[in-house]
């Protein structure tokens, strides 16, 4: 098996390889890291277009760092974490003040057995994309990497430039204000208390 295809080969060596002229190690590269890039800036921004957008620009700026890639001091992974979280805020900027798109898709559609139960688990995720961008941006970040992407609170600070306590302080604010704007939809969505 090539070193470039290797699943046991750590991101940081692609890069190296990347670096010095393998393009099949970029291909790898964007094969593991790109649909993660996809999902954050999809639940950050809640539209798929800037999301696209926001990932081809994060892994042009992966390319453009290889060469001078500093082993040892982050994770490639997180750094591209930091690095999109960093291209959502910016464009949440931008268009700060503007309306959630009502035709905005969910980041993700599960598959369900019955057509009902697809359409209430869209409606769901619309639900919880909407109430996500009702949230500040550093939230919404925290609470998508720590409950959709599944890093902990430290890598997290890491990303977000902050202290674990920062992380944790934003991830709880964000969790209150997801459950109180979805507490009066319980119904609604398809949740009965047990």
């Amino acid at each position: 098996m090539p070193v470039d295809t290797d699943p046991r080969v750590a991101d940081e060596a692609l890069l190296t390889l990347f670096a010095n002229g393998d393009a099949r190690a970029a291909r790898t590269l964007t094969t593991r890291l790109a649909p993660m890039v996809l999902r954050v800036a999809q639940r950050m921004l809640g539209d798929a277009a800037e999301a696209e957008d926001v990932t081809q620009e994060a892994m042009l700026r992966l390319w453009r760092q290889a060469v001078d890639w500093r082993h040892g001091e982050a994770k490639v992974s997180t750094w591209l974490y930091r690095v999109t979280a960093n291209l959502c805020t910016d464009r949440l900027r931008k268009r700060h003040g503007q309306a959630l798109n009502d035709d905005v898709q969910p980041a993700s559609e599960a598959t369900a057995p019955t057509a009902l139960a697809d359409l209430q688990q869209k409606e769901r995720l619309f639900a919880l994309d909407a109430a996500l961008q009702d949230l500040p941006d550093r939230q919404r970040c925290a609470v998508v990497l720590r409950h959709i992407e599944g890093l902990d609170n430290a890598e997290i600070s890491k990303v977000l430039g902050v202290g674990v306590r920062a992380v944790e302080s934003l991830i709880a604010r964000g969790k209150r204000a997801l459950k109180a704007a979805l507490d009066g939809r319980r119904d609604e969505l398809g949740y009965q208390d047990d």
